[in-house]
């Protein structure tokens, strides 16, 4: 793959892009400068270094217990790994509707998250939360592209996260060969109901039109609303959140394809030499939603 790295720029034009927020960004308000907001990315071209950074947040425990109930954890004031990647999300819409990203923020596709909880915290204490768009590359595909995700608390990084999109767009590179994803083992099956997607906004204000409603996912090329990839992502770690530690662990998912609503899915599960690994498939168990492991391996993390 032809590697694309971030154009080389001085410290002081990345401060200029290293915004200091007062407060977590209004969603509502993202949403509708994304409407607006022009593409003009021209393949080849680096993406420029913007991140921004947040103090003084705090966990609305009415709000922590609401994300709980409607994902699967157990209500309590253990933070599901997922729980900060959901609280960062506005943060990273602010980089995406930025006057200086040059593509859209709608219609990104999201192929990869991979978290990392590496210290347990009295989650009544203030976070200071950052977002950076990392490295970039292009792929048969078109452009994949990072964000990066920090909480802080007492200065020390206590959780932080990597997510890999995907800008569609044509190139000549030739296209890779996947290994197909195995199921194993008994499934457990779920049913996913066709309002998931409008009762997974109310709680983490991700109000994209491909999850609302069939009619406004099929403007953005969907056939019916989809689930979130991170509601998918927290109900698999919910499902095993008796053999997760407190802290000191990763969990890694690819996202293969859109889980329409409503739908029954297939969970998998395997136990393997330092990781858990995971899976979830359409009804059939002809092909997978996402694959994942948990692991207490923190390289690249």
């Amino acid at each position: 793959m032809d590697k694309l790295k971030n154009s080389s720029v001085t410290d002081a034009y990345d401060q200029l892009l290293i915004e200091k927020l007062d407060r977590l960004p209004s969603m509502t308000g993202l949403f509708g400068k994304s409407v607006f907001k022009t593409d003009r990315y021209q393949l080849g071209h680096s993406i420029p270094c913007l991140g921004n950074s947040v103090d003084d947040v705090y966990v609305d425990q009415n709000h922590l217990r609401a994300y709980q109930t409607l994902c699967g954890f157990q209500v309590g004031e253990k933070l599901p790994a997922t729980y900060l990647n959901m609280l960062t999300f506005p943060m990273v819409l602010n980089i995406m509707t930025h006057r200086d990203f040059p593509m859209n923020a709608m219609g990104q596709v999201h192929l990869a998250n991979k978290i990392a909880v590496h210290h347990n915290f009295d989650i009544k204490q203030p976070m200071s939360l950052s977002t950076t768009i990392g490295n970039s590359q292009l792929t048969s595909r078109g452009l994949e592209w990072t964000v990066e995700g920090s909480v802080k608390v007492d200065n020390e990084i206590v959780w932080s996260c990597l997510s890999t999109m995907l800008y569609r767009s044509k190139t000549n590179i030739d296209r890779e060969l996947k290994t197909p994803v195995i199921q194993e083992g008994s499934p457990q099956e779920w049913q996913v109901d066709s309002n998931m997607g409008r009762r997974y906004a109310k709680v983490s204000g991700d109000y994209n039109p491909i999850h609302m409603a069939n009619i406004t996912a099929k403007l953005f090329g969907f056939k019916k609303a989809i689930a979130h990839g991170m509601w998918s992502k927290a109900r698999c770690l919910a499902m095993l959140s008796e053999q997760l530690p407190d802290a000191g662990y990763t969990v890694d998912v690819r996202f293969h394809r859109p889980l329409f609503l409503p739908s029954k899915v297939l969970f998998y599960t395997k136990e393997c030499p330092r990781q858990t690994q995971f899976s979830l498939f359409n009804q059939t168990g002809e092909y997978a939603h996402l694959e994942g492991s948990i692991s207490q391996d923190f390289t690249n993390a």
